[in-house]
Order: C-alpha cells, then sequence, then structure tokens
C-alpha cells in the first residue's frame, strides 16, 4: 500500500473500544494513531502511533479516519473545544465517528427508542453526551457518524472476575432493563460504516435483547458453576450515587438501522452467546480470588 493511499485512523482516546477497531484496521494495513491522557495509561498496542494528549501535537497530515472516544465534561467536549479548528481542515478526512451513548434518550419508563426519538437526557453523563453530539454537528462539512453505544462488555469487561471473587451483587429493581453491546460487535459496526459512509448518520449500536441486569449476573454465575448470588433490593443495595444513576434510566434500544443499513449481523445478539465468548476469552483457570473472599 503506497503512501498516497494508505489509509489512517486517528483514535482521539485510544481507549477499550478504540483498540477493538484498531486491531481489524491494523491487519488491513492501515496506520493507525492513538492518544492517551498519560504516556503509561495505554498498555503499548503493537503497530499503534501512540501520542500524549493534550500535550503533545497530534499528527494530522493524512489522517483520513478520526474515531472520538473522550468523554465530556461541564465544560462541553474537550476534542471540539481544543480541535475543532483544525479538525474542519483536514483535506484527506473521509470519515468521523463520535461514541456516544444510549443515555442521551434519559429514562423511557422501559419503552422502545429508536434513532428518531428525541434526546431527553435524564442524567448529567446523558446531557453532556447531547451536547456534545450537538456540537459536533454544529461543525461545518464533517463527515459525522455518530454512535450511541449501549453498556458496553467483553474480554477483561465481563462479570467473571468479581463473581469469582464474591463481590458480585444481584441488584433488583423490579422492571429495569439494560441494552448491552459486545465490544467486537461495536468494531464490527464501525468496519461496516468506515465502508459504507453515511455523513450525518446516527446509529444505535446494542444487541437484540434488552435484560435485567439481575439475570446476566445469574446466568454468568452458572456458567462459572457457581451458586447464583442472592438478590439484593434496589433500594436497600447502599450505592454510590453514580451508580445508582445508571438505575434511574430504563428503556428497549431498538438496533435496525445497523442491521438494515449497514448489514451488521451481531456476533453476539444476547447477553449469553456474548458471555460464553468473553468466558472463553478469559483466563479464569489462572484467576486467584482473595484469602477471604465475602460470601455469594
Amino acid at each position: 500500500m503506497s503512501t498516497e493511499t494508505r489509509k489512517t485512523l486517528l483514535c482521539l482516546g485510544f481507549g477499550y473500544t478504540a483498540r477493538a477497531l484498531a486491531a481489524r484496521l491494523l491487519d488491513q494495513g492501515w496506520r493507525v494513531i492513538g492518544t492517551t491522557r498519560n504516556s503509561g495509561d495505554s498498555a503499548p498496542m503493537q503497530g499503534v502511533e501512540l501520542v500524549t494528549w493534550p500535550g503533545e501535537a497530534i499528527p494530522l497530515d493524512g489522517v483520513t479516519h478520526i474515531l472520538v472516544s473522550i468523554s465530556p465534561t461541564s465544560e462541553g467536549d474537550p476534542v471540539v473545544n481544543a480541535l475543532q479548528d483544525q479538525i474542519t481542515q483536514i483535506s484527506t478526512l473521509e470519515w468521523l465517528g463520535y461514541l456516544s451513548t444510549t443515555a442521551v434518550y434519559g429514562d423511557q419508563d422501559g419503552a422502545w427508542v429508536d434513532e428518531s426519538t428525541p434526546a431527553l437526557p435524564s442524567s448529567q453523563r446523558g446531557e453532556w453526551r447531547a451536547q456534545a453530539e450537538a456540537a459536533w454537528q454544529a461543525l461545518p462539512d464533517l463527515p459525522l457518524h455518530v454512535f450511541r453505544l449501549a453498556g458496553i462488555y467483553g474480554p477483561g469487561r465481563g462479570p467473571f472476575a468479581k463473581l469469582m471473587a464474591g463481590k458480585a451483587r444481584r441488584i433488583v429493581k423490579p422492571g429495569q432493563v439494560f441494552s448491552r453491546i459486545h465490544v467486537d460487535d461495536i468494531a464490527q459496526v464501525l468496519m461496516a460504516s468506515i465502508a459504507r459512509p453515511n455523513p450525518g448518520a446516527i446509529y444505535n449500536v446494542c444487541d437484540d435483547e434488552p435484560a435485567p441486569p439481575q439475570d446476566v449476573l445469574g446466568y454468568a454465575a452458572e456458567l462459572l458453576g457457581l451458586p447464583v448470588p442472592a438478590e439484593v433490593p434496589f433500594d436497600e443495595a447502599g450505592m454510590s450515587p453514580m451508580a445508582r444513576s445508571f438505575y434511574g434510566e430504563n428503556k428497549r434500544v431498538h438496533n435496525t438501522r445497523i442491521k438494515e443499513e449497514l448489514g451488521v449481523s451481531l456476533l453476539y445478539p444476547e447477553y449469553r452467546s456474548g458471555l460464553q465468548a468473553v468466558l472463553a476469552a478469559e483466563d479464569m483457570e489462572n484467576f486467584t480470588p482473595p484469602s477471604d473472599p465475602p460470601a455469594l
């Protein structure tokens, strides 16, 4: 692949999801650049050029694709605030993906939402994400694609270590469901969008089966052959304000658009197949639990 035609992905925020996408593009001969807040924050990934940002200058010449996964704050989107002029002037840019969240829909009392549902965030993080989406959408002439992600899980982000350590709790709030998505399915959605760009598009990225969190944890325990943890009523769980805020939103998220427009067939259309894959990828045989774990 010549230097002139080589595709280059810039990951503004080289985290869990960005790494999954980068692995696939590196296999196809792409150049991948990733930013990290501190050179020690991100484990090295062979073939990826890491840049400390803020701090170092980000190489933008020849960048063809950008993935933004840096979280907004009360001061807005840090990438828009710092780099909007430079990004809008990249003449080679073909695709920009912004990783948002289904929290922008707020609480829907268990009802279904799709991409046409108005953003009515009911949490601070949802409000910040909605504002960040709007800030990106306001920039002129960008090939912007917004991906509203459900709860992300995958290798290293499954419930198995907590279960093995005896620290998992099955917190039950009647009627509560969450949508989820395996990181490999996020990566394939992003790959499909890169192959079939549609600037201005918004995509919900989630699996087919919103489910109560206690069901997911119970199934994970069964996969490990461990006792299913006892249920803990939500009002008695003593959760942190941040943890409680997640339970303040109850909705079911449609994913029809990624299937019909992008042709995506989910690898893990529900949590059972996804957890089976996570367990297969994790080395639980060599997991060492604490010497005196709390009771399940």
